[in-house]
């Protein structure tokens, strides 16, 4: 364990140092070896697992990097490594490690997992649906789409993002570190090779890749809650007010010990939903670590005084980011219902 713990702070730290660069591109992070972590060393990746690619997420929510990792690496690499293996398939992943293509998979931030249907008609196979509140679709060359086929089995269709029918809308939201988009089929044709199945049950399948996005999510609100205490432990440490440094007294020690708090318990349950695969431990880790994420921001801003509502501060592009986290994938209080529906 001390030796993972080793490989982490590592990992950490310098991803640290390249977050902290003014441009993070898509070059950069292919170069990095961060997109293609956990593919097999077959394809060009790295072998690791998702306790690595967690770290990477927890950076960039503690850097608030605008990147596409989250849905052309996280999203993309979980679902290539979910389905069956073929030669399209395989052919894709390997250039998606290699950054000569990036593809996206079309997992709505909101609503039914599998938001597409493959139907059979007489001039062949077409796909129809919507998906809003996708991760980084636009600018995507491939897209990835869950849909059920006409027996109702979740499959993924893989699509060119110019075949005729599709449409990639960017949705402007109020975090403008992210790129979300609405992707729209209108009846697309697909031929065989671009339907691929999901290793074991279908269904469980999507769901995993659903956490998984949800787990990605928690990570980068860990991150920034992190940043968040860290600013505003630096910062009161030097503003002065009566003649002593504010973080001097009671009151906003007290918020500041509430914030670390805050951050433990979320750490914990982001960790214990990253070693364990068991849906209940993610939804836990996703609805504190969001809901957590948030607060910590606002206390952040309420202890800088007037300068943290100021854009100069930057502090409005944290809370920002939490509050859109807080509601990707299942908002906190859709993630304690299923939680509890498990008990009953």
């Amino acid at each position: 364990m001390s030796e993972f713990s080793e490989l982490h702070d590592e990992l950490r730290s310098v991803a640290a140092d390249l977050l902290a660069k003014d441009t993070v591109d898509w070059p950069l992070l292919v170069s990095a070896g961060w997109v293609g972590l956990e593919a097999s060393e077959a394809v060009g990746g790295a072998g690791a697992t998702f306790a690595e690619v967690a770290v990477i997420c927890e950076e960039l929510g503690r850097a608030a990097a605008a990147t596409g990792y989250l849905g052309g690496a996280v999203l993309a690499i979980g679902a290539l490594n979910a389905v069956q293996s073929n030669d399209s398939r395989d052919a894709l992943l390997q250039s998606v490690v290699a950054g000569t293509t990036r593809g996206a998979l079309v997992l709505p931030g909101a609503g039914q997992p599998a938001p597409f249907d493959l139907a059979t008609t007489r001039l062949g196979w077409r796909v129809h649906g919507c998906a809003a509140f996708v991760p980084d679709a636009a600018g995507a060359q491939r897209l990835l789409l869950p849909a059920r086929d006409a027996d109702g089995v979740a499959v993924l269709v893989d699509v060119a993002a110019e075949s005729p029918g599709l449409t990639v809308t960017e949705q402007p939201v109020l975090d403008e570190t992210r790129r979300l988009a609405t992707v729209t089929a209108e009846g697309i044709e697909v031929d065989e090779d671009a339907v691929w199945h999901l290793d074991g049950d279908p269904d469980s399948g999507l769901d995993a890749l659903t956490d998984r996005a949800a787990l990605a999510v928690a990570c980068d609100s860990l991150g920034v809650a992190q940043a968040m205490l860290d600013t505003t432990v630096s910062y009161t440490g030097v503003r002065q007010q009566f003649g002593r440094p504010i973080g001097s007294f009671q009151a906003v020690k007290h918020a500041c010990a509430d914030m670390l708090v805050q951050i433990s318990v979320a750490r914990q349950l982001v960790g214990a939903a990253i070693a364990s695969p068991d849906p209940r431990a993610v939804s836990m880790a996703k609805a504190y670590a969001t809901e957590a994420a948030v607060d910590v921001a606002g206390k952040a801003m309420q202890l800088h005084g007037g300068i943290g509502y100021t854009w100069e501060s930057g502090l409005h592009v944290y809370l920002k980011r939490a509050a859109l986290n807080r509601s990707l994938y299942g908002s906190p209080a859709e993630h304690r219902a299923r939680i509890s529906a498990r008990y009953r």
